[in-house]
């Protein structure tokens, strides 16, 4: 096993950052002090300048195999992922076939155990057929990260739309249960009205058709399903600040039973980048106006929204350049979340110890993973070393993703110069180390 030693770093974590040394050994962090000295050999870094992270956790990702693997695949993604300082990723159902069962779920873990360079989990897909098999998601509670239901439309009969179905679901659920919230039927109602009207849709009527109605009505019956039951909810990507009036920040995460997330995109993005960007920030739930974005923003630091993800979701140039109805939705992100956040950092938009609860601790306090999302003595050795003074520009040249394009292109973000996946030293300054894979990770249930 790999043996590093950090030098002078300004290690960010649990709300304070302190110049210390790290030493990296077996796979872990084994000592964090003020200067470190060791009579044995080990790799050392010097750490001046720069910032030591938790290694981001990216609860919501799809990765797009078995299925549809001209997007993406879990090695080109993961391999993206550990560049942009994402050491651990929890990927979505919707591949092809859809993780309907228990055996195409553990085909999906074979999958990642033999290509990702990052930790990973895989969600249990849910359709209006299946809750007896969703459930027996249950019996493996310590190595699932959770049940995800798409209460919007989505691909290969994902929407769950049954209430019966839904009904049963967060009853019997004894893992947690992730959402995706828009109302079907407001949707469908105000894409009618639009195509009404005879002419061609736009991106821009995107955030008219996926409206804040649709993305409240769902979040309530979510919240309501969960709060019959005492389920465990997770409701993903919320986009309005109508929705924020459903969540709280009067308990400590960690005795939340009903938590939300924010994606990059939605406090990065507002509709009026649709005129210069269209159909490339096309998603689901919809980048909305600039009033929703600062909402999100103030609700995010006041912990209203728990964590910050990506919902990373590549496609193909082609699939991109459809017409506004045809043209698939969802943008790439994962390669660039971590420095994004970090970037707002630097501009004095949050602290960055800020990134470091949002990305790490509280992601791995949501979902009870063990030993992982802190720097601590004894934990995981999942860490990103962060030159906040060195920048770098995105552009198809430097991406990663198998799809090969970003919204962000042009961009100026903060470099990613190292990141460690259990203690191996994977990504350094554009050099990688491939020879060991990342691990299924373990929650504490």
């Amino acid at each position: 096993m790999q043996k590093h030693l950090i030098k002078n770093i300004a290690v960010v974590n649990e709300g304070r950052t302190v110049t210390s040394d790290v030493l990296i050994q077996n796979g872990r962090i084994e000592k964090i002090a003020p200067s470190i000295q060791v009579d044995f050999r080990v790799n050392e870094i010097r750490g001046e300048g720069k910032w030591l992270l938790p290694g981001a956790i990216d609860d919501q990702v799809h990765f797009r195999e078995p299925g549809l693997t001209h997007k993406a695949t879990i090695y080109t993604e993961a391999k993206a992922a550990v560049a942009g300082g994402v050491t651990s990723f929890m990927e979505m159902p919707n591949t092809l076939p859809p993780a309907f069962t228990q055996e195409l779920l553990e085909e999906k873990y074979a999958i990642g155990a033999h290509s990702s360079l990052a930790n990973y989990s895989f969600y249990m897909g849910t359709s209006n057929i299946n809750p007896d098999e969703a459930l027996r998601t249950n019996e493996k509670a310590q190595h699932v990260c959770g049940i995800k239901i798409f209460m919007g439309s989505s691909t290969g009969g994902l929407l769950v739309d049954n209430y019966l179905t839904l009904d049963k679901l967060f009853r019997e659920s004894g893992v947690l249960i992730a959402t995706h919230c828009e109302d079907e039927k407001i949707i469908r109602h105000n894409l009618a009205q639009l195509q009404q009207e005879g002419r061609p849709l736009t991106a821009a009527d995107h955030p008219v058709i996926r409206n804040e109605e649709a993305c409240f009505e769902s979040s309530l019956a979510a919240i309501q399903f969960a709060k019959k039951w005492g389920t465990r909810l997770h409701i993903l990507h919320i986009t309005t600040a109508r929705e924020l009036q459903l969540f709280s920040n009067l308990l400590p995460l960690k005795d939340k039973r009903i938590t939300a997330e924010v994606c990059v995109h939605h406090l990065h993005f507002t509709s009026d980048d649709y005129a210069r960007l269209g159909n490339q920030i096309k998603c689901n739930p919809a980048i909305k106006a600039p009033h929703h974005r600062d909402a999100l923003w103030q609700a995010m630091l006041d912990d209203r929204l728990d964590v910050i993800a990506t919902d990373h979701a590549p496609h193909t140039w082609a699939e991109k350049e459809e017409p506004y109805e045809k043209a698939h939705a969802g943008l790439p992100l994962v390669q660039h979340s971590l420095p994004l956040m970090l970037w707002y950092a630097r501009q004095g938009k949050l602290p960055v110890e800020k990134v470091a609860e949002k990305m790490s601790h509280a992601v791995a306090d949501c979902f009870q993973i063990s030993d992982r999302g802190y720097i601590r003595e004894g934990y995981w050795a999942d860490l990103v070393i962060a030159d906040p003074e060195q920048e770098a520009r995105v552009s198809k040249e430097t991406i990663l993703f198998k799809c090969g394009w970003s919204p962000l292109e042009g961009t100026q973000l903060p470099v990613i110069t190292h990141t460690f996946i259990n203690g191996q030293l994977i990504y350094e300054n554009n050099v990688w180390d491939e020879s060991v894979k990342g691990m299924r990770l373990h929650f504490n249930r």
